[in-house]
């Protein structure tokens, strides 16, 4: 090919990309700025994160989201009875697994109102994620929520996905006994968090 000829080439191969270039630098501002949120909508994020700490802090949900390696029960946190632990994986310890008395749902009405609740995979997060956020501030609370590191490698469209269908989470609001549910409504839970969400997770300042 002549020189002229490679000229010409490259005169028509650089008319073709420069528009190229400019198409794709729009749609990754586009795409960029599509992530942006108003600080109306992180201060409605924030405030939604109310809502789902408050959850979080109620008996249903922290009972199992603790320090230690005792699960608590009952809406005054007592320390589960026959030394049940929370084992190598969260299921309970060698022996005294969780499934020995928590079934897949609960307990039928005949059994009492203290028999053993159940849930599709009852047990607590494992020992080195404990998700403990019993007393926590929101501000940390929210944090290690959102910590993939602590969480269970969840980004936040799989805790919104958790908190939306996980069957044990739902168990919270028909814990059967006498028990007391969560008391803010499921709908409402999931409402926040999608919020809290949607504006890219912030947390509170304190």
């Amino acid at each position: 090919m002549s020189i002229a000829r490679r000229s010409v080439a490259r005169r028509r191969f650089a008319r073709r990309l420069v528009p190229c270039l400019i198409a794709c630098g729009i749609a990754l501002a586009v795409v960029a700025c599509g992530k942006r949120t108003t600080p109306e909508q992180e201060q409605a994020a924030v405030a939604a994160f109310a809502t789902v700490h408050q959850v979080f802090q109620h008996p249903r949900c922290a009972n199992c989201h603790i320090p230690g390696d005792s699960p608590l029960v009952t809406d005054l946190k007592a320390p589960h009875p026959m030394g049940v632990v929370r084992g190598p994986e969260g299921h309970g310890a060698a022996g005294l697994p969780c499934a020995s008395c928590h079934g897949e749902k609960n307990s039928p009405a005949s059994y009492g109102l203290h028999a053993p609740p159940g849930a599709p995979h009852w047990g607590l997060p494992p020992p080195d994620m404990k998700m403990a956020w019993i007393g926590m501030s929101p501000k940390d609370t929210c944090e290690m929520v959102k910590d993939t590191k602590r969480n269970g490698n969840r980004d936040l469209a799989a805790l919104l996905k958790h908190v939306s269908e996980d069957k044990l989470v739902l168990w919270g609001w028909t814990p059967g006994g006498a028990r007391a549910p969560v008391p803010v409504p499921h709908d409402q839970l999931v409402a926040a968090f999608k919020t809290w969400v949607d504006a890219g997770g912030p947390c509170p300042d304190a």
